[in-house]
């Protein structure tokens, strides 16, 4: 009799639960940011709570959680209680923040619902600059260390480490060029713009109205394919490099959410995904899209982390 009991509370437990989550999500879902209200990630946060809200009837409530290099944004992410109403907008800093000694947060804390975005590194310089191929530009470093500049942002981040990355697919050592650390894309731009580096490593879109305007010519981008935007740009892995780098964003959860959760979440996000509003918010944002669903987006992560270790420890930031 009591194991009749037993077994029919537990039933009614789990009916309970699958009736929990099929009417997911019943309340309020924090979306949490890493990063400053305003900047990139910020944006794309606020464009995907805006269409989660749309799609599911419930608010989804953005909260900027700042600081650390965006280690304090993450850690809350991946702290917060599994269940389905705390969503964090991850960022590439999940793999290389904890390497750093930043957070002890990394990318085994979450599980994955979709990546968004990716946006390769571009290497620019003047319009006046003497080299006219990305080859041409590493001849001319490889045979006079220490003579040129380069810039993107501030020291041991993406732009820095995409550099790094491309010199040790060369084998040029990183300390041959100078790096002008910066708080970002736009005051390196403001650097070479004032002959004050020779080069700077950033996404195109950055650097899309000096592009435009014939100041700046990119060399090369660090990407896969070519960038429909900025068609006649190579990539590295056309001129022989076998490298490719840079900044992504996605959407994931703390670690041991529910299934079903992910895959509610992950459907609603794809439909966004292909939606022509975040097609044109993606383009006129300058952001690329790259979509990987849950399994692609873990081993992707998973790749990252293990790639910005050893440039990492190229570039002399970790031991």
């Amino acid at each position: 009799m009591k194991k009749l009991v037993f077994f029919g509370l537990l039933g009614v437990l789990l009916l309970g639960s699958l009736v929990s989550l099929a009417s997911y999500p019943t309340r309020a879902v924090t979306v949490i940011c890493p990063w400053a209200a305003g900047g990139g990630t910020d944006r794309l946060s606020r464009f995907i709570a805006d269409q989660l809200q749309r799609e599911f009837g419930k608010p989804f409530v953005v909260v900027n959680r700042t600081g650390g290099g965006g280690a304090v944004g993450h850690a809350a992410g991946a702290y917060a209680r599994p269940d389905g109403y705390t969503i964090t907008v991850v960022t590439l800093e999940i793999s290389t923040m904890h390497w750093m000694g930043l957070t002890k947060v990394g990318y085994k804390d979450f599980d994955y619902v979709i990546q968004l975005n990716q946006d390769p590194s571009a290497v620019i310089v003047r319009a006046d600059a003497p080299w006219h191929s990305l080859v041409e530009l590493l001849v001319d470093i490889a045979m006079h260390p220490g003579k040129y500049k380069f810039s993107g942002s501030a020291a041991g981040t993406i732009w820095d480490l995409a550099r790094i990355g491309m010199f040790h697919a060369v084998g040029i050592p990183p300390d041959y060029v100078v790096w002008v650390p910066t708080r970002g894309a736009a005051p390196s731009i403001v650097e070479l713009l004032g002959k004050h580096v020779d080069v700077i490593t950033c996404s195109l879109p950055e650097a899309a109205s000096q592009l435009e305007s014939g100041q700046f010519k990119a060399l090369a981008i660090m990407a896969d394919k070519r960038d429909p935007r900025f068609p006649n740009v190579p990539t590295l892995k056309e001129l022989g490099i076998n490298w490719s780098a840079g900044t992504w964003r996605g959407i994931a959860v703390p670690k041991g959410t529910p299934k079903e959760i992910i895959n509610i979440l992950y459907k609603k996000l794809l439909k966004i995904a292909n939606s022509e509003a975040f097609k044109d918010f993606m383009s006129k944002n300058g952001f690329g899209i790259q979509i990987r669903g849950p399994k692609e987006f873990y081993n992707f992560a998973k790749e990252q982390d293990s790639t910005w270790e050893k440039i990492l420890k190229i570039g002399g930031y970790v031991k």
